[in-house]
């Protein structure tokens, strides 16, 4: 056998291996389309020059329809919309990321620490946690935003007290399930701490169903974030922003361009991201139940 087929046999397989790396559900129709569709945000959001227009600046007259100069037409300033609508993603993406990170990291500690102390513990963090579900979602954040004031910052700070309760459940579940296994009480029993412990033996347990709740979350949290902004609660003119968008776009209903441009956009970037923690949760869910991290 010559030199060259040897080398040829060896690397057969790793061919055969790299190609078997993507995974069958991130091949389908749907989540390809959705990773174009936020990979093409991601683009937007990172680089500011795809922009025609300074999302600021007057570009022509109020309210003119669609042309060559304004593709999506102008708004009430005779600013560029669809320049706003690209800008505003840089605003309503990040925060809605930021929202399922504070909320997911919020709740994940404290599902860790009651889960594992128990006791008065566990009862006075879950009292809380039941405080904050007795109260409708959208409500609470309202009443928090408006007693901070209207800010895209308050608006993240109050959607963020509004949604950890739902991970400090689904985190002390699971460690409810895992504190008395097998692995965890001889890693104590060897002198190992329980701060070190939860974070050694419970927390990458149980890192698998918090990714899955924040990727079905994050479409949700923007939305969410448009919401409290379509109040008036969130993002504060001229910072464009798509609930604020079309929050003003409400009393000029001839002019169709001013909501459905935002309008659009904050549906493709919340389909995409559902699609995506849709898949990623029906590939996660069956090897979670089988290690037992999903009971």
């Amino acid at each position: 056998m010559s030199r060259t087929d040897v080398i040829s046999l060896i690397a057969a397989p790793e061919r055969g291996t790299r190609r078997r790396r993507i995974p069958t559900w991130a091949r389908t129709p749907a989540v390809v389309v959705s990773f174009v569709i936020i990979l093409a945000w991601l683009v937007v959001i990172l680089i500011p020059a795809v922009t025609p227009h300074d999302p600021l600046a007057t570009v022509g007259a109020a309210l003119a329809p669609p042309d060559a100069t304004a593709l999506l037409g102008t708004d009430p300033l005779g600013r560029d919309n669809l320049s706003r609508t690209l800008a505003a993603a840089r605003t309503s993406v990040p925060n809605g990321l930021m929202i399922v990170a504070a909320a997911a990291l919020i709740g994940t500690a404290i599902g860790l620490i009651a889960g594992f102390f128990g006791g008065w513990i566990d009862e006075i963090l879950m009292r809380v946690a039941d405080l904050v579900f007795a109260f409708p979602g959208i409500i609470l954040a309202m009443a928090i935003a408006a007693a901070l004031g209207p800010s895209v910052q308050n608006a993240v700070i109050a959607a963020a007290i509004s949604w950890w309760p739902a991970y400090a459940r689904a985190v002390r579940s699971i460690v409810l399930a895992l504190r008395e296994s097998e692995f965890v009480l001889s890693n104590r029993l060897s002198g190992v701490g329980p701060f070190r412990s939860i974070l050694v033996d419970l927390l990458p347990a149980v890192s698998g169903s918090v990714l899955v709740l924040a990727m079905l979350d994050v479409g949700s949290a923007i939305l969410f974030l448009a919401g409290l902004s379509f109040l008036g609660l969130g993002a504060v003119p001229p910072t464009p922003e798509w609930g604020s968008m079309i929050s003003g776009a409400v009393q000029y209903f001839d002019q169709w361009w001013l909501a459905v441009a935002p309008g659009v956009a904050v549906v493709s970037v919340v389909l995409a991201f559902n699609v995506i923690g849709d898949a990623v949760r029906d590939n996660l869910e069956p090897r979670l139940n089988e290690s037992g991290a999903g009971s």
